[in-house]
């Protein structure tokens, strides 16, 4: 790993154990455009083992859970995996484990789980490519891979406007992929499209703006540049006043099969 991959892991790291907990309850994490969306991509199989790559606090494998026999969630932060397996245990889940590991090098064998899935991880790393490389890798043939993250616009100056925002309210945001990109990738890396959705989504701006490290203290700049927003913009839009703003993104969700 070079020192530019690491400092960013660190800071991913840091950024996610700020967010453990708030991370684990944000409304927006559970809307039905957000984590059901993701789950129902992943057939229903008594006997089949997944992987949530980037797992965060589990939500998405305690939701798979009862589809299929076990699902292993790995993450490189541990105070996420520690709130997993907390959040699991209270919630009675008892076929799902957690691990901490890295996204880009997992320490699974190759062609040893039925499916992998990973939700919202994909902006956060500098070589999303590498990600999918390693679903590809430890995936059986036949089984799925299914991707799920909110993207950006194709426009290159509404692209780059949403990006300036981000990467004030997070500081580990490293960029936003667009849907055409995100196809483009899975075939890149030898996966066999299965379907491609684009669903809309709204949650709470200031729940959003507070739970990033940066977003209280750059809520200024970040204000200024929501009034310079492009035309173009399309995938990053804040809409309604005052305590009651809403901010529209977009999820952008793939299931691929492994030949």
């Amino acid at each position: 790993m070079s020192e530019a991959t690491d400092a960013h892991g660190m800071q991913v790291r840091d950024e996610f154990a700020h967010q453990a907990d708030s991370f684990a309850r944000s409304a927006g994490m559970s809307l039905a455009e957000t984590l059901d969306a993701v789950v129902d991509l992943a057939p229903a199989a008594a006997d089949a083992r997944w992987v949530e790559v980037a797992c965060g606090p589990g939500l998405i494998a305690r939701a798979l859970a009862p589809r299929v026999g076990s699902v292993l969630g790995v993450d490189l932060t541990p105070a996420m995996i520690t709130k997993a397996r907390s959040e699991a245990a209270a919630a009675g889940v008892e076929n799902v484990d957690f691990a901490l590991g890295n996204a880009t090098a997992l320490d699974i064998p190759d062609d040893t789980v039925d499916g992998a899935i990973t939700r919202f991880s994909l902006h956060h790393i500098p070589a999303p490519v590498r990600v999918l490389e390693e679903m590809r890798r430890v995936v059986k043939p036949g089984g799925f891979v299914v991707v799920a993250d909110h993207v950006t616009d194709e426009d290159g100056d509404a692209a780059a406007w949403h990006e300036q925002i981000e990467r004030l309210r997070d500081p580990s945001h490293w960029t936003c992929l667009t849907p055409l990109r995100l196809a483009a990738l899975g075939a890149r890396v030898g996966l066999e499209a299965d379907g491609e959705w684009v669903v809309p989504f709204e949650i709470d701006y200031d729940e959003w703006l507070g739970r990033g490290s940066g977003g209280p203290a750059n809520a200024e700049l970040i204000e200024r540049l929501l009034g310079e927003a492009p035309a173009t913009v399309e995938s990053f839009v804040v809409r309604g006043e005052g305590d009651g703003r809403r901010l529209a993104l977009r999820n952008s969700l793939y299931r691929w099969r492994v030949p």
